[in-house]
């Protein structure tokens, strides 16, 4: 038996900060070797921080990662233990995405990055090089300050792997794993039996079984043990970096840390006999064959062991159930955590919600208070960064600390409902039971007065008051009473965010947070400088589908029972009066309801759809209810509305990303926001292609005769036997 104890780590790391960095490093190590690993793995570019993004091209950002790197070794911290450190390296005149492999205070190895993460939230390729000779390794110079240090000159640098004397161990990085050939593969058959993955990979809702599944496949047929670290946290951008941090032997998952937590380190630990991977490598006929024949792969040569022999004291990490989160725990815990990062590392010291009642502001009322539950918890199990944390922010004194997540909510937490004349008596009583719930100070305030104040103004400047459409005023008018409600209301949660501290005698200030959601971003439905915009939304990027469907699971499992009851409610923004014939709603308003939105978006987004190839795919997806006219004229109402509106997401408040289809403007979904709204080319050749299929439809309804007839429109698609029902059927 070759006996091998390995740790890896959920670390929650933060973009430029070096000094918050490299504890959490040390912590890690520390934890590492006292339960006697030989091997240390941390994320992606963790001293620097997944997430810096420009400050990659700063001369100092190198320079401050080498320093740290620095201090590392100069202490004891890579004593009897291998580690991995992940940092950018500038090698002759291009700066690379690297892992450091270090063991008793050396430099083993640097292992530049070869296949780079440049689609979706990543634009690695702004800022690294990817490294391409495969071949050989190359001599790195170390720079002179860390040479002087360490008594080292240079170091091997490029693709290759370690040789100890009782195993080989790889380093394969983040992107490497999901490209079509992937460095494992040619590894394994190079004898390679440890794989080390440091990644930076974000949370996406029902993503996580995808990055599972790839680490089963890449040792269930070759054997090996892959080790996976991911950094865990809000690192200082709109992404969340979800952990779950693990290993894998031999296609079976043996240890696996958490996907959310409001914690800085989390460590994952697993105990394994390598004769294991040799053993299934031995027994696979194809295997074999193939490493007889490999192509070579370069290899630095370490004159050290790190496993044991049989010992009965250590026993064998046994396969794990691997753990999902449905799509509801998923809101509920990720955008909390989020939250509980940005609040403690901006200096604030709390969160202000305009609460309607709604849906979408309910919805993030009970993340809040979901992230208050998470916090408690913790302090509860003796964390002392996340009490000392919370004790600052929620200033308590005289050794006190949260004990209640109600209380704590009471100190951090603010929500305003701000009625109008429009409001209902229901969203009122909603929001009310809900703050209660959840424990945040309550205010309720009118805005009728300063709504009035305004349109009074605009009487005295144009001679002309509007009027709502249901009292006979024009679309216009209707469009303008309805924003200027809303945009009193953004004015006014700001306004309440910077002085009701200072009102309860507290220092510094509240974060207003946004609930606008992917949907209504997406379709433009929403008003620009209006409650949706906010410091930060953690919401902004999930359906309106998610998050009713969110509502009812956290009436259970939060204890906020009133959700319920707002999860039935229609949707209405309540900003037109209510009459006994009209009550204002939002899919009437829209044109469309939020299940199509989310399909539009979908088909926009995730399969890169134009007006035309939508219409294509509609007519397979609708052809049983709607005419290819009917779908026609909903492709064409999207497009027109999307486009109209995009200019929104241009100030689009900073929301966590949770959904593939964002129309976030900033990062995710790069387009142009002026747009001619017609689309004259494309809804042309809708309109034509609708004509023949018209056309088809007609031919297809008169061939009918006789038993069997060979369908001619449009080159021939099929039989349809005589008398069918349906002239469609042979399609």
């Amino acid at each position: 038996m070759r006996l091998l104890k390995v740790a890896t780590c959920n670390l929650n790391q933060w973009a430029m900060d070096f000094d918050c960095n490299l504890k959490n490093i040390k912590q890690s190590i520390t934890e590492a070797k006292a339960v006697g690993a030989m091997i240390r793995l941390g994320p992606e570019l963790e001293i620097t921080g997944y997430g810096c993004e420009d400050h990659f091209l700063e001369l100092d950002t190198v320079a401050h990662s080498w320093e740290c790197l620095k201090e590392l070794l100069l202490g004891d911290w890579t004593d009897g233990i291998l580690c991995s450190f992940g940092m950018p390296v500038i090698k002759d005149s291009e700066r690379y995405n690297c892992q450091v492999l270090c063991l008793n205070r050396k430099i083993i190895m640097i292992r530049p990055k070869m296949w780079l993460a440049n689609d979706g939230n990543y634009r690695e390729l702004r800022w690294f090089t990817a490294w391409k000779p495969k071949d050989h390794l190359e001599d790195f110079h170390l720079p002179t300050e860390v040479s002087d240090a360490l008594s080292q000159t240079t170091v091997p640098f490029g693709y290759g792997y370690v040789q100890f004397l009782d195993t080989s161990v790889a380093a394969e990085v983040c992107e490497e794993l999901f490209t079509p050939q992937p460095p494992h593969a040619e590894l394994a058959l190079n004898g390679v039996e440890v794989f080390m993955n440091a990644s930076g990979s974000h949370h996406q809702l029902r993503k996580l079984d995808l990055r599972n599944r790839a680490f089963i496949s890449a040792t269930h047929t070759r054997g090996g043990v892959y080790m996976y670290s991911n950094h865990q946290g809000c690192d200082g951008g709109r992404l969340y970096y979800d952990g779950c941090s693990c290993v894998v032997v031999n296609g079976d998952m043996v240890a696996q840390g958490s996907q959310f937590s409001v914690k800085d380190v989390e460590m994952v630990f697993a105990q394994i006999d390598l004769d294991a991977v040799a053993s299934l490598r031995s027994s696979v006929s194809s295997f074999q064959e193939q490493a007889s024949c490999k192509a070579k792969v370069s290899k630095v040569f370490v004159p050290y062991k790190l496993c044991q022999p049989f010992n009965l004291q250590m026993s064998l990490s046994s396969p794990v159930k691997i753990r999902y989160h449905s799509p509801e725990e998923e809101i509920a815990l990720g955008p909390a955590c989020w939250l509980w990062d940005y609040l403690r590392r901006s200096g604030a010291s709390g969160f202000l919600l305009p609460l309607s009642g709604g849906a979408d502001s309910s919805s993030v009322a009970a993340i809040v208070g979901s992230m208050c539950q998470l916090v408690v918890k913790e302090i509860a199990k003796g964390d002392e960064q996340i009490k000392a944390d919370a004790i600052r922010i929620g200033h308590y004194t005289d050794g006190q600390f949260p004990t209640d997540n109600k209380e704590f909510a009471k100190r951090i937490f603010y929500t305003v409902f701000m009625g109008s004349e429009n409001s209902s008596e229901a969203t009122t009583t909603r929001a009310k039971v809900l703050a209660d719930e959840i424990g945040s100070w309550h205010l309720n305030v009118s805005i009728d007065g300063v709504v009035s104040s305004l349109i009074s103004l605009i009487q005295t400047l144009t001679g002309k008051r509007p009027r709502y459409k249901v009292d006979g005023g024009s679309n216009i008018e209707n469009l303008g009473l309805q924003n200027i409600q809303a945009r009193v209301r953004m004015v006014l949660a700001f306004m309440l965010a910077s002085l009701l501290p200072w009102v309860h005698n507290k220092p510094g200030f509240y974060l207003v947070l946004g609930s606008s959601n992917v949907d209504e971003a997406l379709r433009g439905y929403l008003t620009k400088y209006d409650c949706s915009s906010a410091d930060i939304n953690p919401i902004g990027s999930i359906s309106k589908t998610d998050l009713r469907r969110f509502l009812k699971w956290a009436a259970v499992h939060l204890g906020y029972l009133s959700l319920a009851e707002i999860e039935a409610a229609p949707p209405t923004a309540e900003l037109e009066p209510i009459r006994s014939n009209y009550s204002q709603l939002d899919e009437v308003d829209m044109g469309m309801t939020y299940d199509e939105l989310s399909v539009y978006g979908r088909l926009r987004k995730i399969f890169r759809c134009g007006p035309l190839s939508m219409f294509k795919n509609l007519c397979y997806k609708w052809g049983t209810k709607l005419t290819p006219a009917e779908v026609a004229d909903k492709v064409k109402y999207f497009f027109k509305y999307y486009s109209i509106n995009r200019h929104k997401m241009t100030v689009l408040t900073p929301s966590y990303h949770a959904e593939s289809y964002s129309p976030e403007d900033n990062r995710f979904d790069l387009r142009q926001f002026l747009y001619n709204v017609r689309w004259p080319y494309q809804f042309r050749k809708i309109d034509e292609l609708v004509n023949e299929l018209d056309g088809d439809k007609i031919a297809l309804t008169k061939s009918t005769e006789g038993e069997r007839v060979h369908v001619t429109a449009d080159g021939g698609m099929g039989v349809v036997a005589a008398g069918s029902g349906d002239p469609r059927a042979g399609f």
